[in-house]
């Protein structure tokens, strides 16, 4: 019988894809021997397969093919007959058996256990992707049936509005991205609150910030408390400041339910949480930071005097920010409000008050969005807006996350902005100090505030994988050194007709013209930085989804391990040798020499050979501003790297995700073995060193491509110690990875 449910203890930050960020975070936390809550996982397995018996799946894809993803009305009708399949579906018996027993284990023989159902999505708190609170927690849940159906329940809850927006936004794919369910022992919290190991507004990382209210934590996340605030020293934890607020509610269990229970004033002014504990926390944080290599935002609990860590995701807002300046003098009459800088920056345009999710289609880009705070509904709206004022909430409130994530923006905790402000007005929001100006006043952008000298170049160089043509300008003005890899397969897709039938129509030019337009695009963007192409790696069964596809691809079972790469170009070359006039038109015409080629999925030392007789027939000679990279993303090219080496290559790139799906024998797309998928794996991490290791000892370029260097920042140490010569990662994970390599390299410098 297949195993749906893991406890904490069998899993770690490196099973994201069974168990989800949140998941994979309490068991990394729980085996690190940090005080987490006791609980169970039932994995993303269990939901693929709810889906395969159900037969949901073509279903959902119907339904979401016919969404107006602009139109929140669509969206949400879209959503709740997802949502009714998923309510309606049936559980299989083996995993309603798996759940029961470990829901019986964690409260005891005799004692039903209370409870939170925490959805964890496989796309969720991720390094690169936050908007934490897409999906739907369910506390004070006791009972197996009641614990059965909130499962159902946390499943719909992916195909909330709001989450299938963000998916949409992100180009996830909403089929791939699956949903675990952490069921943790439920901490009856006195106090709560949240951590962040830098400063989420400044970026100062010398601080941490700690916000906190009495009862449960929702109220602070949602923002309608203003929270304590508590600045600790990272150096040796003294306390800098200390900020209490007014608590009117706290929200705490009534019987079986949660209530706001309102607290009188001497209570709800005090401070909410011990020196002591404030000191303790700071630690707690600083630990967690140094664990996971990167800033953490962390939501704690206190039950009986004890501190809980319920919850860590790497800070995602530590971007590089613009630093404005007003270019007309503000004096005090023009400040008609005040509250926390939440989000730095300053933005002008005229109110738009929102006091329900049902009134966000009123908001319009460039309006100033006022409500009294926001949730996960909001979002919409908030992409719309180019600012953010909150009557209530902390810095580390929803509204003041969201913001940092889109860039814009926020001040909350005003008190009193939607009686203060009416709809219409135009006000300047000033994000840096707090403030908020009547009228619009102009600013002008000054220099760059740099979160690790950001636009600092390092010794390994930095690159960008892309694949759509419209994104090469904007791409190209990010600090990137070039493109690292360059797919081919979006633009044939664009081009949309199999490239045999373009040759059997006569329409063989047009295609070279069509591929040539494509790549001097991106060649143009980022001249004369290099951008590294990689020739067609089209599987069989994705060349026969193009008009006359089926005409020319075989079937196969496997094509992952099939006809492609550079076997294709040896048995079939007609395709290749029209890349190949492509990259010569580029190259000549166009006059770009920026653009080198890489050759995929290269299974001998002799295919190899014989790839490059075709590349030099073609005209293509290797020169100072023509390189041939290889991939190595097979067991044998890391076995026979000199081999290849000696045959006459300028560079290697790993694509992790291949080499380590080989290496480690699974499919990180089958449902059913993608827990298996690792790419720290003591075995994959000796194939990553082993690489890198041996082309610097051959004087050739060495680089990583795949989706691992984006995912884990302890490999980009291990990446940067071992000598690899550059990185790739997509354009959302640049600013992050350019901290890594500068933080790497002044370790290894120090060392």
């Amino acid at each position: 019988m297949p195993k749906y449910v893991a406890w904490f203890s069998e899993i770690g930050k490196n099973d994201v894809s069974l168990v989800g960020g949140k998941g994979a975070n309490l068991g990394e936390m729980i085996n690190a021997g940090f005080p987490v809550p006791n609980g169970f996982v039932v994995t993303s397995k269990a939901y693929y397969e709810f889906l395969k018996e159900n037969k949901l799946d073509i279903k959902i894809k119907h339904l979401l093919s016919a969404a107006n993803f602009d139109d929140s009305k669509s969206l949400d009708n879209v959503s709740t007959q997802i949502k009714k399949l998923i309510i309606e579906g049936k559980i299989s018996e083996d995993l309603i058996s798996q759940i029961i027993k470990a829901y019986n284990t964690l409260g005891g023989r005799f004692e039903h256990a209370l409870v939170a159902v925490r959805s964890s999505a496989t796309a969720e708190d991720l390094s690169d992707a936050s908007f934490a609170g897409a999906q739907e927690s369910f506390l004070n849940v006791k009972g197996d049936a009641v614990l059965v159906q909130k499962i159902k329940q946390g499943w719909a809850s992916l195909f909330h509005g709001r989450a299938i927006f963000y998916r949409h936004q992100q180009k996830y794919d909403h089929l791939k991205v699956g949903i675990a369910l952490v069921v943790q022992k439920m901490i009856e919290s006195e106090k709560s609150g949240v951590m962040f190991t830098i400063d989420p507004v400044t970026n100062d990382k010398s601080k941490i910030i700690i916000e906190s209210i009495y009862g449960l934590g929702e109220l602070i996340v949602l923002g309608k408390e203003n929270p304590d605030h508590y600045v600790v020293l990272k150096s040796d934890f003294s306390i800098l400041t200390k900020r209490t607020s007014l608590q009117n509610y706290m929200l705490k269990k009534v019987k079986e339910k949660n209530k706001e229970v309102k607290l009188s004033k001497s209570v709800g002014s005090r401070q909410k949480i011990t020196d002591a504990q404030i000191t303790t926390l700071a630690k707690f944080g600083e630990k967690l930071e140094k664990h996971y290599y990167f800033p953490q935002d962390i939501e704690w609990a206190i039950e009986k005097g004890k501190i809980y860590i319920v919850q860590t995701r790497a800070v995602t807002t530590t971007k590089i920010e613009k630093d404005f300046v007003l270019t007309t003098k503000v004096s005090a009459s023009d400040v008609i409000l005040k509250g926390d800088a939440a989000s730095p920056g300053i933005a002008a345009g005229p109110v738009k008050i929102v006091v329900s999710t049902k009134e966000i289609d009123k908001v319009l880009p460039g309006d100033v969005l006022v409500a009294p705070q926001t949730n996960p509904d909001f979002v919409p709206a908030m992409k719309k807006a180019v600012a953010i004022i909150t009557d209530s909430g902390g810095r580390t409130s929803h509204a003041a996350i969201v913001s940092r994530e889109l860039g814009i923006p926020a001040i909350v905790g005003t008190q009193n902005a939607t009686k203060v402000l009416k709809t219409g007005n135009v006000v300047t929001v000033n994000g840096t100090t707090g403030e908020i100006y009547k009228g619009g006043f102009a600013t002008k952008q000054t220099r760059h505030v740099e979160n690790d000298n950001l636009n600092t170049k390092t010794a390994t160089k930095l690159y960008v994988n892309l694949a759509e043509p419209d994104l090469a300008d904007s791409t190209a003005q990010k600090n990137v050194d070039g493109v690292g890899l360059l797919r081919a397969e979006f633009m044939m897709a664009g081009i949309g007709v199999h490239p045999k039938k373009m040759i059997h129509d006569g329409k063989r030019h047009e295609f070279i013209e069509k591929l040539a337009e494509d790549m001097g695009k991106f060649c143009k963007a980022f001249d004369p930085r290099p951008v590294v192409y990689r020739t067609t790696d089209f599987k069989t069964n994705e060349y026969r989804d193009l008009v006359g596809g089926k005409d020319y691809e075989p079937e196969e079972s496997n094509p992952m391990l099939g006809y492609r790469g550079a076997f294709r170009y040896i048995h079939d070359p007609e395709v290749f040798k029209l890349e190949l006039e492509a990259i010569k038109l580029v190259r000549s015409k166009m006059n770009y020499k920026n653009l080198w080629i890489m050759i995929p999925f290269v299974r001998t030392v002799e295919e190899l050979t014989a790839v490059k007789k075709i590349i030099n027939e073609a005209g293509l000679e290797r020169s100072s501003t023509f390189k041939l990279w290889m991939m190595v993303e097979i067991p044998s090219n890391v076995i026979m790297l000199e081999k290849f080496i000696e045959v006459g290559i300028d560079g290697v790139s790993i694509g992790s995700n291949d080499l380590t799906m080989l290496v480690m024998g699974t499919d990180r797309d089958n449902s059913e073995v993608a827990s298996e998928f690792n790419e720290m794996y003591s075995a994959t991490l000796w194939a990553f060193e082993h690489v890198v290791k041996t082309a610097h000892k051959h004087g050739v370029t060495s680089s990583m491509c795949g989706q691992a260097v984006s995912t884990y920042p302890e490999l980009v140490k291990d990446l940067v110690s071992w000598g690899v010569t550059s990185v790739s990662v997509s354009p959302d994970a640049v600013d992050n990875t350019r901290k890594l390599l500068i933080r790497s390299e002044k370790e290894l410098l120090h060392r």
